[in-house]
């Protein structure tokens, strides 16, 4: 081998040598021999580098994986040798290989028993075992081949193949009949020889009946000697958690109800008698955690054993499985209590599970209601946070206790389900307890109050969020409990959980202001001063900007009276802050478009005249326009490039904040009733100059653009004369990505204004079209996937472009264009339909060709186009879904193959039996298909039959069948993939 290279494989190596191993290993991949070095190295141990080994082992798993099959009886001989002659040395060696090469030869082994067990090495297991013995070493390289090859037959998180699946399923099937009792036997030896002497290898084999239990025979586990032997592992400190696991893959298999209740109920006993159920007395929390995981699948065990049960009528079993269910739920309840929250988390399903029985019974029992108030004080107490959760700087443990919050609301859910009144009344006990005495109350009690008061939304679900009617008793709960929260100054509270917490409340209950208006000046206080949107946090600030937002929206028809005094208190928030004046603003941008969006709501929303509205939103709108031209002048002269950008996004900003109030706006509410179409007139002209300046094209383009597509839905037509100018500086030196985001801006206007800006379109068509094909000539790299994938969406937005503007009955804007560029623009619909393996643009070309089609494959259509329908058109209709990248597995190319059908029944319905004549006596003659197929399949009066496209292509056969198909004088055609074989 080359020594040089291998030295790469180090990993303190340079990076001129790892380069130089890894072109090496590519080298000997792709070597027909180079194995056979590899393998003499392993078996005659001529490397002592450990990574030289890993090295050796990678070669021959690439050979085992993908060239096997190309290998001479002699060679696949060696192979084998040379792992059992490298295993055999393990066992004499001084010291044991590093663990991730045991790993990866234990791989190498699985991969060949995938490929040799049912037809050349059928003693796989049994060679291993004689070698191995009941050796330390070589039953731990036995145990790393067992979970190696249980990895590759069962293991969930890799995608196997159908055949893959049904050759793995063979298998297990012969491993069953074979040689599973014997692998059996020979964990319980091992078992039995370690268990007292070698915890890391009792460990394992524990691991491997774990994995293997699922798809063996349970009674070849589920036995008093192998039982015993893991219930006495139960005892053992080192033993107990992979002990653990086992049982409970044991108790996890699928067998019979009855049975299995049985089985889970001697198994609880054994646990009792030996102490496992006292929970208090345990400080280990990973065995817990385990425990916990062993104690929830023996509940949800027994819950589905009832479930069964109970569908086959078998009610006595049935009763005995559920009392068994409920000696449970004491054991359940301390490991839900428990305050380790893995713990917690890991009985969580059968505390759901055991709700969902309570909920189908007729009638609950005393002692059923006990459980069910437990449970909801555990969740209660849970939902809490503790002291050590970092709320500044959330990390993974918190990220872990967020989610574990959503997994208690669930089963806050399925409480409210059991027994919504006492999930009601156990919430407002604990509410009003904790609100009375707020200021002196720790900020997590605080906290998880007013959380359960916002998550009964959830639980006791309402239409449109009418919990304040209805049910008077809810009614008249849920609204005391919004009062005291208004009333009673916790928003004071200094911290930032409970702040959050109470305008998310009082947002998600915003129907209660609606019934109590007299408290929305103390809450809009509340959001507008240091509580909220000045709250010393960015995380409040940010959040309370949104919840605002939100708030005001809910409730325009009651916020008049306090229009002008929000507009006054917020005008600060709003200010642009130009990256000179060093001022750090309370929000960032993106806060600030919300409160931008708030302002408008207010103004468009309110009871005030149309003079007064337009003066309201010009003095909103004003000091933005003043801003931008005077940052556009600096823009203009700047010169480093740091300053040119954050001036751009500065600009940016301005024109996303003006656009965010015309959000306000609607059908009821328009831009002319409330008056303020010259005001967004004035924004326009003020914005669109910003188009012509040759500084940070990009930020400027896009954020101009976003504006004219808002204007558009808000000023209608009266934004018509700025479209001209605005599309002339856009379309100048622009790339890929520009005209991307521009074309989507013509198709509005086009849908929208339609013949009204059919001049505009005729004139800017061609400029338009030559900019796209400008881009689309550009060269590019081979394997540069982001231009190509530039391109491709530019390409889509070309079509559907062409598509808009004959969808919108235009079709003039393209006949206008003179003879050479319409036919140009024709070709280029072709090609996209034919040539690019792009399912998306092929369905709106074939759109396009139909609809043109449409309007001028009649007799009276343009010079030309007959002869263009059949000498393209129809050739395209066919040749598409021939091509190798016409795909039918995918659900995009079925559509454009659809389309592709209906074309051809237009092309029928506007030249009648002349396409019938056509197909018949060029089209189909010039594809080779056989005369006696076209007369079948193309008969002049009796459709219904078929012909078949043959078409060979590198010793691929494609067939397809067109089916035409009448109904009365109708004809379409459907185009179906029929099957592809190979001829060689």
């Amino acid at each position: 081998m080359d020594e040089q290279a291998l030295l790469g494989l180090n990993p303190n190596a340079d990076a001129d040598f790892r380069q130089r191993a890894l072109a090496y290993f590519e080298q000997l991949k792709i070597s027909q021999d180079a194995w056979q070095v590899c393998a003499e190295a392993l078996a005659q141990s001529i490397y002592s580098d450990d990574h030289i080994k890993f090295f050796c082992f990678q070669v021959l798993e690439h050979q085992v994986k993908f060239k096997y099959s190309e290998l001479t009886e002699v060679q696949q001989q060696l192979i084998r040798e040379t792992l059992i002659t490298w295993l055999q040395a393990q066992m004499l060696n001084p010291q044991p290989e590093k663990t991730f090469i045991r790993n990866k030869a234990a791989q190498v082994f699985a991969l060949l028993f995938v490929t040799e067990y049912l037809t050349k090495w059928p003693k796989f297991f049994f060679d291993i075992l004689s070698v191995v013995d009941l050796n330390p070493r070589g039953v731990d390289m036995y145990l790393r081949i067992l979970m190696a090859v249980d990895a590759e037959l069962v293991d969930r998180d890799v995608v196997h193949t159908s055949e893959e699946a049904r050759r793995n399923t063979l298998l297990k099937d012969t491993m069953r009949e074979q040689c599973i009792p014997s692998l059996v036997e020979s964990w319980y030896q091992i078992l039995q020889n370690y268990q007292y002497n070698n915890s890391e290898l009792t460990c394992q084999c524990l691991e491997v009946v774990g994995a293997y239990v699922s798809w063996i025979d349970l009674s070849l586990i589920a036995n008093e000697r192998f039982i015993n032997m893991l219930l006495g592992h139960m005892s053992v400190e080192v033993l107990r958690e992979e002990a653990c696991d086992c049982l409970f893959e044991i108790v996890n298999k699928g067998m019979d109800p009855i049975d299995k209740t049985k089985l889970v109920e001697s198994l609880c006993q054994v646990l009792q008698s030996a102490g496992l159920f006292s929970i208090d007395q345990e400080d280990d929390v990973d065995f817990l955690a385990r425990f916990s995981k062993l104690v929830n699948g023996m509940g949800q065990a027994l819950i589905a054993s009832w479930t069964k049960l109970i569908k086959n009528g078998d009610m006595k079993s049935a009763q005995d499985s559920l009392q068994a269910i409920e000696a449970k739920v004491a054991l359940m309840l301390q490991l839900l209590i428990h305050e380790d929250d893995d713990i917690s988390s890991n009985i969580i399903g059968f505390c759901y599970d055991y709700l969902h029985i309570l909920k189908q019974l007729s009638a609950l029992s005393d002692q059923q209601k006990a459980n069910v108030e437990a449970i909801m004080l555990a969740v209660m107490k849970k939902l809490t946070y503790d002291e050590e959760y970092n709320f500044e700087n959330e990390g993974e443990d918190e990220a872990m206790f967020v989610e574990y919050r959503k997994q208690l609301k669930l089963l806050l859910d399925r409480l409210a389900q059991v027994s919504p009144e006492l999930l009601l009344a156990s919430v407002r006990r604990v509410f009003n307890t904790t609100l009375q005495n707020w200021q002196t109350t720790r900020f997590m009690e605080v906290e998880v109050a007013i959380r359960l008061l916002y998550m009964l939304a959830e639980a006791l679900p309402v239409s449109h969020g009418a919990h304040f009617s209805g049910d008077v008793t809810k009614a008249t709960a849920l609204q005391d409990m919004m009062r005291t929260l208004v009333t009673s100054g916790v928003s004071a509270y200094q911290h930032t959980s409970v702040t959050l917490e109470f305008f998310e409340t009082v947002v998600r209950y915003e129907k209660f202001f609606a019934v109590e208006p007299q408290h929305i000046p103390t809450v809009l206080m509340a959001f507008l001063d240091h509580r909220g949107l000045r709250h010393t946090s960015p995380k409040v600030r940010s959040r309370t900007a949104y919840l605002f937002s939100r708030f005001v929206k809910s409730l325009n028809k009651q916020m008049n009276p306090f229009i002008e005094d929000v507009l006054n208190r917020i005008q600060d928030l709003m200010e642009l802050s130009p990256p000179e004046n060093g001022y750090q603003a309370l929000l960032s941008s993106d806060d600030q478009l919300f409160i931008y969006e708030t302002a408008g709501v207010l103004i468009v929303n309110s009871e005030y005249s149309a003079e007064r509205k337009q003066v309201l939103m010009r003095n909103l709108l004003t000091p933005l326009m003043e801003k931008f031209k005077v940052l556009l002048e600096k823009l203009m002269m700047a010169q480093d490039e740091d300053r040119q950008m954050a001036l751009a996004d500065c600009l940016n900003h301005a024109v996303g904040f003006a656009s965010r109030t015309s959000k306000a706006f609607s059908n009821k509410q328009t831009v002319k009733q409330c008056g303020c179409s010259e005001v967004y007139l004035d924004c326009l002209q003020t914005f669109l100059p910003a188009l012509s300046c040759p500084l940070q094209k990009e930020v400027l383009r896009s954020g101009v653009r976003t504006f004219l597509h808002r204007m558009i839905i808000c000023l209608e037509e009266e934004v018509l004369p700025f479209i001209p100018s605005a599309s002339e500086h856009m379309l100048k030196d622009c790339e890929a990505k520009d005209l991307q985001e521009f074309i989507p801006l013509i198709n509005q206007i086009t849908a929208k204004f339609k013949t009204q800006v059919s001049p505009f379109l005729q004139q800017m068509f061609m400029p338009l079209l030559h900019a796209i094909f400008e881009v689309l000539l550009l060269p590019a790299e081979e394997n540069d996937q982001s231009a190509a994938l530039e391109k491709q969406m530019l390409r889509r937005s070309y079509f559907a472009f062409l598509q808009t503007v004959t969808g919108s009955g235009m079709s003039e804007v393209i006949a206008n264009q003179g003879a050479e560029n319409v036919e140009r623009v024709l070709f280029t619909v072709i090609q996209g339909a034919v040539d690019y393996p792009d399912p998306i643009a092929q369905k709106t070309c074939f759109i396009i060709l139909s609809k043109l089609v449409e309007l001028w494959g009649g007799k009276d259509g343009p010079v030309g186009f007959a002869d263009f329908v059949y000498k393209h058109i129809v050739p395209a209709c066919f040749l598409a879904p021939l091509k190798q990248t016409f795909d039918l597995a995918d659900a995009q190319t079925v559509l454009a193959l659809s389309e592709c059908a209906v074309t051809l029944k237009t092309i029928h319905l506007k030249r009648g039996p002349e396409c019938i004549q056509y197909l018949q006596q060029e089209y189909l003659p010039s594809l080779q298909v056989a005369p006696e197929i076209i007369q079948v399949g193309v008969p002049k009066r009796i459709f219904g039959k078929l012909f078949t496209i043959i078409n060979v292509k590198g010793g691929e056969t494609d067939i397809y069948k067109v089916y035409l198909l009448s109904s009365h004088s109708k004809i379409y055609s459907v185009i179906a993939y029929e099957n592809r074989i190979n001829l060689s």
